[in-house]
């Protein structure tokens, strides 16, 4: 069983992100589970705050990160580079011990947008910290959903079936990188 762990970066109810990961779930080959999670609830980061302790949130995303055998990223894009929101989640995961859970962990990027390039940029502002982490993103397949409002019903569910198809397909090549790489 191939597990991945998969992290909507946006904070929207009716998030396309977070609809496109919910599907990715749906959709994954036999064999292959994705742990679909959002960023609610991780505070800012405080180096004074972690003194204190890790807080409940980001510890809960330690936890899946370590028993996953993939991340899967599903980004946002905010005026064209990642979402703030999204990049203080990574830096409280990856803080102090919890560097070491991106050591070497097969990475996917993801994303959609309302706009016409997708995600784009904001996939390329993610690799120089996967970098910097020392992760190792996946970079056989891309995925970028553009005009994503006309994809998605008024519950958030993607139901575009050529998307559903192009995700699916996506899915399969990231958790089938993760097996070989592994075997």
């Amino acid at each position: 069983m191939t597990n991945i762990l998969g992290l909507s970066g946006s904070l929207r109810r009716k998030s396309f992100n977070t609809g496109v990961l919910h599907a990715a779930a749906e959709l994954t080959p036999d064999g292959v589970t994705i742990d679909a999670r959002t960023i609610h609830g991780v505070p800012l980061y405080d180096a004074d705050l972690e003194a204190e302790g890790t807080p409940e949130t980001v510890r809960a995303l330690r936890e899946a990160l370590s028993a996953a055998d993939g991340l899967l990223m599903v980004t946002p894009e905010y005026n064209n580079s990642l979402p703030g929101v999204f990049k203080n989640a990574i830096d409280w995961i990856g803080s102090g011990e919890g560097a070491k859970l991106f050591a070497g962990k097969p990475v996917a990027l993801i994303g959609a947008s309302p706009g016409g390039f997708g995600t784009i940029l904001s996939q390329n502002a993610w690799l120089p910290v996967l970098r910097t982490l020392g992760a190792r993103p996946w970079f056989e397949g891309r995925l970028m959903i553009s005009k994503a409002s006309g994809l998605f019903d008024e519950d958030g569910r993607l139901v575009d079936e050529n998307t559903r198809q192009r995700l699916a397909e996506f899915v399969a090549g990231f958790a089938q990188s993760i097996t070989s790489h592994d075997a």
